[in-house]
């Protein structure tokens, strides 16, 4: 059995045009996160957008790292990381979880 949801009908001529709800159940509802840490900085954006980087190069340049430092926390090589900078390189999730803990990032800051 569901929890019943809180919400206020609003209606216009007799007839229901508006639903409104608290809005822990309207995430709950439509499954979206909330979590204020995910989201990508301008500079990142426009690194991408100003060099053509992908993701993770651009994060990579805004936290100062160079691709060898990188390489060094993620415990692979340079050459490993220049592939994975790659625009449109597809990286597996552990990857893409072990470039998100090396930077101090979520791992969907680095999806695109």
């Amino acid at each position: 059995m569901k929890a019943p949801i809180d919400v206020q009908i609003i209606k216009q001529e007799g007839r229901p045009v508006f639903a409104v709800l608290p809005y822990d159940q309207y995430l709950k509802l439509t499954e979206q996160n909330t979590d204020s840490d995910i989201y990508i900085p301008h500079e990142v954006i426009g690194l991408c957008v100003e060099k053509g980087l992908s993701l993770l190069a651009a994060w990579r340049t805004h936290k100062g790292f160079s691709q060898s430092e990188l390489a060094e926390r993620m415990g692979i090589t340079q050459p490993g990381v220049a592939q994975m900078e790659r625009p449109g390189a597809k990286l597996q999730r552990r990857t893409l979880e072990k470039a998100a803990t090396a930077l101090s990032v979520h791992p969907e800051q680095l999806t695109e």
